[in-house]
């Protein structure tokens, strides 16, 4: 077995261990182990993150160049272009999804207390949101210049 396999079953065999102990603690009473679960947590997160950078480090040449590989078996930039479309796309949505959880929160926290300020609280709700659309139109220009 080669090293990306012991990787993906270390990854697994963490999630699984994650979901067993989250049972556990679930129909156990939590309170009386609490120092428990967040020291196995914590051990949890101390490996299944470096492991999961790992996987992403050693899979990452073959994905890349499985991209950029053409069915002639010659190499294009195509694959790669997609990759930075998908990558655009989707690190605008995730910004711009945090930014409106906060910003949203914050809106709904200012507006229980003066009702007047409403529009002024949907415009920077929008201007959160505006980042993805911002990330869309990035993707569509990649893709429209392959």
């Amino acid at each position: 077995m080669n090293m990306l396999t012991f990787i993906t079953i270390g990854a697994t065999l963490l999630v699984l261990g994650t979901i067993a102990m989250g049972v556990y603690f679930l129909y156990n009473d939590c309170s009386r182990n609490r120092s428990k679960m967040k020291r196995f947590l914590r051990i949890n997160l101390t490996t299944f993150i470096p492991v999961t950078a790992a996987a992403l480090i050693i899979m990452a040449p073959n994905m890349v160049a499985a991209a950029t590989t053409a069915a002639s078996g010659g190499f294009t930039d195509a694959g790669l272009g997609y990759i930075a479309a998908a990558l655009s796309t989707g690190l605008a949505c995730a910004g711009a999804g945090y930014a409106v959880g906060v910003v949203g929160s914050a809106a709904l926290g200012a507006v229980s207390e003066d009702p007047k300020i409403l529009g002024k609280t949907l415009i920077y709700v929008g201007l959160a949101e505006g980042v993805a659309i911002y990330g869309l139109i990035i993707a569509i220009m990649i893709i429209g210049s392959l």
